[in-house]
């Protein structure tokens, strides 16, 4: 009997044995896991009215953020909340950005676990993101733990980027984190796609390639911490160009990463794109949705989509009073910045429109003349009237780049806040918020290499698309690349139609980035087409801070604060300046044509084309010349068969 039950209890202890791996804690999991994320908040602290299918809609804003992330703690605790970055720069509260540093403390008052930089944290260089940093610990608000991985130090040597890593350090930026979620330990990194990377010039820093820094940080956070989960907050972003969709090459080459959070092209996926144990997630814009993510860790320890949901942030949900509190105190801090330029409160209103502009994204889309381009062109030259006064030299071009423009125009009453929005970027010499107005010369022949960098590159590179005053022009997208743009011409300001002498030197006008970014063609196309901004000397410009246009007081001439003007300019229509009628539609200061009329396609041959057509043609040379070759041996290798 004894013999017997030793057997029994033998055989037990073997088939538990063999069953253990089916069961055990290594292969199966019950661990959980909510992300609620952002991404390009870009300073829209407050609800902003937007025009969404012809209908205007109230959107976005912390204050309702904060509502939704609650209720998501509500359901579960343990809810990570995460920013991937470009949380500044777009509304007027950036204007206090390097003082007060109102983004950073909204995002800490919500209770973001982590948020990385983007690139328009970037705009205010190294010393005023240094000054951001240090703004938030000074408040003494809560702010929450940043990640960003792929800064190179060790080559970003000058004495700004160090304040800015002393600034980092002491607020407690780190390459990655790791964080205890309900028992779930998540390691968290942030970085920089290469196309973000381009758009920070004024970083002042050297970066790492994203793909060579993930790959890194995600072998160090293996090796050291043994997570759960690896989340990357990438300010990379995604396009239907694969080559161009950084955070989709991204998830191919770092496959550990379990969860990306894809900020940078503004785009908005209702379905997680799933590259093998992958998902991508984006939310869009200006925190009009709420990305919320429940996942279940699977048998294999990676972990599955089990629901997605882009919560919107609409007129549906109520404000949270705490913050609408907060911002309200933040809003104190702009209408003193406002007051330096005459305006009284961030909601006064200082013009009206008739008429709804285009879409900024239609603008994007379609690579045709707008009325919102003319209006901010024509808006520069009002500023550089009203700053040189008396002194004023007449301006024959000015350039604006669809890049620069960040919001439209629609019908109705337009806040000093519905202004700056539209041209909301960048920072001057002098430090202080907003792009300067910038000088230049150009000769005859850069103008029109002007206009077949909008006419070719556009397609390539859609933020370059231009629009302007005083230069005319046609383009057809089906002539060959480069020698797009036909019939060149200058229309003065008295309207008159003027010739292009290809030698002699135009004054442009455009805001000092752009004017740099022209500067920049020549190395864009590897030295095929050649813009050489220059002084009224016509010397290549080196400094191009020295190319600021200045007020009367001695302060830089802003662009935004150009436009505000212009706009006030008008003729007023029950007690407010009015767009007038011109703008209500294209001036058809660039014609597109889509004509394959053969005569329309070669006609006006420049040197480039003619170049192209030579190599096309001797390609063609060569290749009869090759099949020549071949049917003559052909034929020879026959003829001696015969003779045999």
């Amino acid at each position: 009997m004894k013999k017997t039950l030793s057997l029994l209890l033998l055989a037990f202890t073997l088939l538990t044995c063999v069953s253990a791996p089916t069961v055990s804690a290594d292969t199966i999991s019950d661990k959980e896991l909510t992300i609620t994320f952002t991404h390009d908040l870009h300073s829209y602290i407050d609800t902003r009215e937007f025009k969404e299918d012809g209908k205007l809609v109230q959107s976005g804003g912390f204050a309702k953020i904060a509502t939704i992330i609650n209720e998501t703690r509500e359901k579960d605790p343990d809810t990570l909340v995460l920013d991937g970055g470009d949380f500044a720069m777009g509304t007027l509260f950036q204007t206090v950005f390097d003082t007060q540093a109102v983004e950073l403390r909204m995002l800490g008052l919500l209770g973001y676990d982590a948020v990385t930089l983007g690139n328009h944290e970037f705009d205010y260089s190294s010393i005023g993101l240094a000054n951001m940093f240090d703004a938030a610990l000074n408040s003494g608000d809560p702010v929450p733990a940043m990640t960003i991985s792929n800064i190179d130090w060790e080559n970003s040597t000058d004495e700004d980027a160090k304040t800015l890593k002393n600034s980092m350090e002491s607020y407690g930026v780190k390459d990655y984190m790791i964080v205890d979620k309900g028992g779930v330990k998540v390691a968290i990194f942030g970085l920089l796609g290469d196309d973000a990377i381009e758009c920070a010039p004024n970083s002042g820093l050297e970066f790492h390639n994203y793909v060579d820094s993930a790959k890194e940080i995600v072998k160090i956070i293996k090796s050291e911490e043994d997570p759960d989960i690896i989340v990357c907050l990438s300010h990379s972003g995604t396009s239907e160009t694969p080559k161009y969709s950084e955070d989709e090459i991204l998830a191919k080459e770092v496959p550990e990463i379990d969860i990306i959070i894809s900020g940078h092209t503004h785009s908005t996926h209702e379905e997680a794109i799933n590259i093998g144990s992958t998902n991508i997630f984006s939310s869009g814009e200006y925190g009009k949705n709420l990305g919320v993510i429940n996942l279940k860790q699977n048998s294999k320890g990676r972990w599955d989509v089990e629901n997605y949901d882009l919560v919107p942030v609409n007129e549906d949900v109520k404000a949270d009073e705490e913050v609408l509190e907060k911002i309200e105190e933040y809003r104190d801090y702009v209408n003193e910045f406002l007051k330096e330029y005459g305006f009284t409160d961030y909601e006064e209103i200082i013009a009206y429109s008739p008429f709804d502009f285009t879409d900024l994204r239609e603008m994007n889309e379609n690579h045709i003349d707008q009325a919102i381009g003319h209006l901010i062109a024509d808006s520069i030259i009002h500023g550089i009237k009203e700053a040189e006064g008396d002194d004023y030299i007449p301006v024959d071009v000015s350039i604006v780049p669809v890049g620069t423009i960040r919001a439209a125009f629609k019908e109705g009453p337009i806040s000093i806040a519905d202004a700056y929005e539209v041209m909301s970027l960048g920072i001057g010499a002098d430090g202080t918020i907003g792009y300067p107005i910038g000088s230049v010369y150009l000769t005859g022949k850069e103008l029109k290499t002007v206009a077949e960098v909008d006419a070719s590159i556009t397609s390539i590179m859609p933020a370059s698309q231009l629009y302007n005053t005083g230069l005319h022009y046609n383009f057809n997208p089906n002539r060959i690349i480069l020698n797009r743009s036909t019939d060149v011409i200058l229309v003065n300001e008295e309207g008159e139609e003027v010739e292009i002498e290809n030698d002699k030197l135009y004054r442009v006008v455009s805001d000092l980035y752009s004017a740099q970014m022209l500067g920049a063609v020549m190395d864009k196309s590897k030295g095929i087409l050649a813009i050489i901004p220059k002084d009224a000397d016509g010397n290549p410009i080196e400094d191009f801070n020295e190319c600021i246009v200045y007020n009367k007081d001695g302060s830089e001439a802003k662009e935004w604060y150009a436009l505000a003007s212009y706009l006030q300019s008008f003729d007023e229509v029950d007690g407010l300046p009015t767009i007038p009628d011109q703008y209500a539609m294209s001036q058809d200061r660039k014609v597109r044509e889509d004509s394959k009329n053969i005569i329309r396609l070669v006609r006006s041959p420049n040197k480039i084309s003619l170049i192209i057509v030579g190599v096309i043609l001797l390609i063609i040379a060569l290749l009869v010349l090759a099949i020549y070759l071949i049917v003559s041996k052909v034929k020879k290798r026959k003829r001696a068969n015969l003779s045999h």
